[in-house]
């Protein structure tokens, strides 16, 4: 049955085409976030954010319980932890912390290694339509394997499908892929990951990683970044 299940309440939307069910965390359009002086952040970077709009906490909620979902769907296989970089780091070491608490207190575990790729696409707050892969000549070694590729944000769906059209040519044996985030946006091409934390709006976010021009990685929450200080750094 192909459909979905809303709920405003919770903020949780459920889509399931044919049998596959994906949860899913939405921040609504008019999410209006949190100020900023409820949380810790940084001081050089206070003039800088407008909102937080996901905390530090809920962001590693979200993470183990995506953390058992992979574990329920791929334990008992051999995994390739393949890590987006530079943007997907945070994000890929906390889901391997609480996937190897798992391996280590449940029936059902995943054997793990790793391996990292760069992907780069944006320049300031635009992409440039071009996906440089920096260490694609190394995915060779992912033939026969199963991959799961770890990236912080799918925006338009372009870059993952560069860098899944060249897996394909290393003929993997299996490959999923997790996002933290997808952002809702009209320039989508439609992809969608296997595993998503939270689907976003339209708007140009930093922290946990994500980064403008290098800046913001050092901040523990997703905020929104304000129209000065895309200015302020750009290049």
């Amino acid at each position: 049955v192909a459909g979905h299940f809303w709920s405003p309440q919770l903020h949780i939307y459920v889509p399931f085409p044919k049998c596959v069910i994906s949860l899913l965390l939405q921040i609504p359009d008019d999410e209006k976030g949190y100020k900023l002086d409820l949380f810790c952040v940084p001081k050089h970077y206070e003039e800088d954010l407008d909102q937080v709009i996901i905390p530090h906490g809920l962001i590693m909620d979200r993470t183990e319980r995506l953390a058992r979902d992979i574990v329920r769907d791929m334990g008992g296989h051999h995994i390739v932890a393949l890590c987006v970089l530079k943007g997907g780091y945070t994000f890929f070491a906390d889901l391997l912390d609480y996937i190897k608490a798992l391996n280590q207190n449940s029936d059902k575990s995943v054997p793990l290694t790793v391996d990292f790729i760069r992907l780069k696409s944006y320049c300031n707050d635009q992409s440039t339509n071009i996906v440089k892969v920096i260490g694609g000549d190394e995915l060779s070694t992912l033939t026969g394997k199963n991959v799961l590729i770890v990236e912080d944000i799918v925006e338009t769906g372009r870059t993952m499908e560069t860098l899944l059209s060249l897996l394909s040519e290393c003929n993997p044996k299996m490959v999923k892929v997790v996002s933290l985030l997808v952002k809702r946006t009209p320039r989508s091409s439609g992809y969608r990951p296997d595993y998503i934390g939270f689907e976003v709006p339209d708007l140009f976010l930093v922290g946990y990683a994500l980064d403008y021009n290098e800046y913001f990685r050092d901040l523990s929450h997703i905020c929104i970044l304000n129209e000065n200080a895309k200015e302020k750094y750009k290049v």
